[in-house]
């Protein structure tokens, strides 16, 4: 009897190397050329790659695939399968093609975009169980990223019912920042009132709270979760209703109290009220950010807001009219570093915008084209000047930690440079990248320098985008 326990036992501490080496096995044959029976394009033009899989691993892996699968039977004369997933990035449906094979998944090894778009195709494709854990990998790893790209975020948590734990973060995340945007008004109204809550006498709590407490019904503080309310409630308790805050207090500490009904009923109307205002702010946000999501590895959505502002003449604090849709057409990482590369994917394209990462550093650079780029490089190029195109309205920018700097062009004539062997190049000088993946900033034809030092920078990633208007 013993030794059978110990047989069983010792079998248990077997099932993980068994897996292991199952999963190892698994991913062989989805490397191995010599049997598989489907072929499957993804992407769209000009960037599709065409995979190689099993037909009865799809099916039986993903619901989405069985059914497309199902659909397309395997010919009599002979030929593949061929299915088509255009709607997938080639690089995302790797990673999960490899999930499907070896049932293994590293999120920390991806950028949270690329996570973000590892969920969307993981729903898609029917992979349920995979969806909870990266919901709850973005929600406790990547929450600053998600506060830097709320909108999109909340966009994206939307898109499927799957996405409830996404959601519910994101509602809350709203409701921390009403209260942040209330705050915020509540000094305004009262000059006299530090932003410092340290120097605050009673009498300035009791201001900030006569001049708040129309807003309070407001806001749901009930939606909070406790380390919301500590971090961003709590510090300002002396403002709140003595009972809504005996109320928050029993709610965070006994998980089973809830306001009485009495309470909900005499509120339901203002809450109601609330609401219907929240749905028309909400379809106003889906109306001006209609544009896609945009697909970078260097910029967020709010370099895009802003980009789209300096684009209308905007100023920084300028209520937003367009929210352009942001097109990735050129990625250095995945097309290339080469001038050649760039005026074959970028020539005769306008209302472009350039990204640059600089290598070791937070420094952002870039420029918009509002102009079709062009290849000078007959004869006539050589001549002084014949390289450069002429607009009014292009600009330069670069973005760091601590602040950004946007530079219009002054010198008209010299607005882009087009020389055959540089990259995307602005000014005589203002913003000039090479064949060699260096480049430099030296002020010139545009009324700003972007840089605070002429010395060459080394680009760890480029991305080109093209506006739609």
């Amino acid at each position: 009897m013993v030794r059978n326990r110990n047989r069983i036992r010792n079998n248990r501490n077997l099932y993980p190397q068994h897996l292991q080496k199952l999963s190892q096995n698994l991913l062989e044959v989805l490397d191995d050329d010599e049997y598989h029976d489907v072929t499957i394009e993804v992407g769209d033009d000009p960037h599709t790659k065409v995979f190689r899989a099993h037909i009865v691993i799809l099916s039986y892996r993903s619901p989405h695939l069985k059914k497309i699968l199902s659909t397309n039977k395997k010919k009599s004369d002979g030929n593949l399968t061929h299915i088509k997933l255009p709607n997938i990035l080639p690089e995302i449906f790797q990673i999960i093609l490899r999930y499907i094979y070896g049932g293994i998944l590293s999120l920390k090894e991806y950028d949270a975009f690329d996570i973000v778009k590892l969920l969307v195709t993981a729903n898609e494709l029917g992979l349920q169980e995979l969806i909870p854990d990266i919901q709850s990998f973005l929600i406790k790893r990547k929450r600053n990223w998600i506060e830097q790209n709320f909108n999109m975020i909340y966009r994206t948590s939307f898109e499927s019912d799957s996405f409830l734990e996404l959601q519910n973060f994101c509602i809350n995340l709203i409701e921390v920042q009403v209260w942040e945007h209330v705050l915020k008004w509540g000094i305004a109204q009262n000059p006299e009132l530090s932003s410092d809550l340290s120097d605050y006498s009673n009498d300035d709590y009791n201001k900030l709270k006569n001049t708040l407490q129309n807003c309070m019904p407001f806001i749901k503080f009930y939606n909070l979760s406790l380390k919301e309310f500590l971090d961003n409630i709590f510090p300002y308790r002396k403002i709140l209703p003595d009972k809504l805050y005996n109320d928050l207090l029993k709610i965070f500490l006994d998980h089973d109290y809830r306001p009485s009904t009495k309470e909900i009923k005499e509120t339901s109307e203002t809450e109601e009220i609330k609401e219907t205002k929240e749905i028309k702010e909400t379809k106003e946000i889906r109306e001006i950010s209609s544009a896609k999501i945009i697909d970078s590895k260097i910029i967020t959505h709010q370099h895009v807001e802003l980009i789209s502002k300096w684009i209308d003449r905007l100023e920084n604090t300028d209520e937003l009219k367009n929210l352009y849709e942001f097109e990735l057409i050129l990625r250095g990482s995945r097309d290339g570093f080469t001038a050649e590369k760039f005026h074959e994917i970028c020539d005769n394209k306008s209302h472009t915008i350039t990204i640059i990462k600089v290598e070791n550093s937070d420094e952002i650079l870039g420029g918009y084209n509002p102009i079709t780029w062009q290849s000078k490089y007959d004869l006539q190029s050589l001549l002084p000047n014949n390289e450069y195109s002429k607009t009014k309205d292009s600009f330069i920018f670069s973005f760091n930690i601590k602040n950004h700097i946007l530079s219009r062009v002054e010198d008209e004539k010299h607005a882009l440079n087009n020389f055959y062997s540089f990259g995307p190049s602005f000014g005589r000088e203002d913003l000039k990248t090479f064949n060699n993946r260096t480049g430099y900033c030296k002020k010139n034809s545009y009324d700003k320098k972007i840089r605070y030092t002429v010395d060459k920078y080394f680009v760890e990633e480029y991305e080109i985008f093209q506006i739609k208007f």
